[in-house]
C-alpha cells in the first residue's frame, strides 16, 4: 500500500501537497517536488499503513527530501511494524525502530501500539490510544452492556476502553497446554445475561482466540461485537463474522482477507489531532 504524502501550513490548514512518490525504472524509490512553496510555512505529513518495506524506504525518501527543503516531517503510522517481536533473536522491533529513527522523522504518531517494549524503542514517538476512538465510534448510542478482555494482555486495553465508557470489564483467560504450547480452550468471568457485549483487543491476526473465547462465552453472535485496532484478518478470520454480529477496526493495516460486515474506522482525524 502507497506511502500518502500530504502537506499542512504551521497554522493547521490543508495545502497543496509538495510532494509525489515515484520509482525509477531500476525500482528504487523516489520522491519529487510536486507543488514548490515557502518551505518554512509547512508541516509535511506521510502515512503508512501496514509494513511494506518498499513503503517504509518511500519514507525514507520522503523524510530525507522534507529535511532539504526545511519543513517539519510528520509520519503517521499507526501500525508500527515489528512490535509483536518485542524479544528474542531476531530483536524485530528494534531492527523496525532503528530504521524508523534512522530516517530523523520531527514526529511519529502511532495508534496503540501491541508492545510498550517499541513505544521506548521509536525516537520522538507520539501514541494515540483507543479508548476514544472505541467510544465514540462503536459504544456511543449502542446497547453495549460491558467490554471482554479476552486474555490477560488485553486487560490494560479492555479496562481503559471500559472506563472511558462507563462500563464494567469482564477477563476472559485462554489456557494452554503446558506439554505442546498449544491453545487448550478459554474460561471467562460470568457475564450478564441480557445485553451485548464487545470483546477489546489490539490485533486480530487469524482470529482463532476470538472465535474460541467466543465459544467459550456460549453467547449467540447477536449478544458479541469485537473491536480489533489493527486488523490483519489473515487465514480463516473470515469465519469471525459466524460468531460476531458487530467487527469494527480501523484503516492501519490493509486487511488480508474480506471479513463480512466489517466496519474500518479512519484513524487520520484522530491522529492529525496530536501534531504539534
Amino acid at each position: 500500500m502507497a506511502v500518502e504524502l500530504n502537506t499542512r501550513t504551521t497554522r493547521g490548514d490543508l495545502a497543496t501537497p509538495t510532494f509525489s512518490t515515484m520509482r525509477f525504472p531500476a525500482g528504487e524509490a523516489h520522491v519529487k517536488v510536486a507543488h514548490d512553496a515557502d518551505a518554512g510555512d509547512l508541516i509535511e505529513i506521510a502515512t503508512l499503513r501496514g509494513t511494506s518495506g518498499d513503503d517504509l524506504l518511500v519514507l525514507g525518501m520522503w523524510a530525507d527530501a522534507v529535511r532539504q527543503r526545511g519543513s517539519r516531517s510528520v509520519a503517521l503510522i499507526p501500525y508500527l511494524p515489528g512490535a509483536r517481536q518485542d524479544r528474542g533473536l531476531p530483536f524485530g522491533a528494534k531492527v523496525y525502530a532503528d530504521v524508523i529513527n534512522g530516517f530523523g522523522i520531527d514526529q511519529v504518531i502511532a495508534f496503540d501500539p501491541h508492545s510498550p517494549v517499541i513505544v521506548d524503542l521509536v525516537e520522538r514517538l507520539t501514541v494515540v490510544t483507543s479508548e476514544a476512538v472505541v467510544r465514540d465510534a462503536v459504544v456511543a448510542g449502542s446497547d453495549y452492556v460491558g467490554i471482554i478482555a479476552p486474555d490477560r494482555g488485553a486487560v490494560a486495553r479492555a479496562s481503559a476502553v471500559a472506563d472511558a465508557c462507563g462500563l464494567p470489564v469482564f477477563r476472559a483467560e485462554k489456557h494452554r497446554n503446558p506439554d505442546t504450547g498449544k491453545l487448550d480452550g478459554f474460561t471467562c468471568e460470568p457475564l450478564p445475561d441480557t445485553g451485548r457485549l464487545l470483546v477489546v483487543d489490539d490485533i486480530c491476526d487469524g482470529g482463532g482466540t476470538f472465535t474460541g473465547l467466543a465459544a467459550a462465552t456460549g453467547l449467540t453472535k447477536d449478544r458479541l461485537g469485537l473491536w480489533v485496532s489493527h486488523g490483519v484478518f489473515s487465514g480463516r478470520a473470515p469465519q469471525l463474522a459466524d460468531h460476531f454480529g458487530e467487527i469494527v477496526t480501523t484503516d492501519s493495516y490493509p486487511a488480508q482477507n474480506a471479513i463480512e460486515g466489517l466496519r474500518t474506522i479512519e484513524l487520520t482525524p484522530y491522529l492529525t489531532e496530536q501534531i504539534r
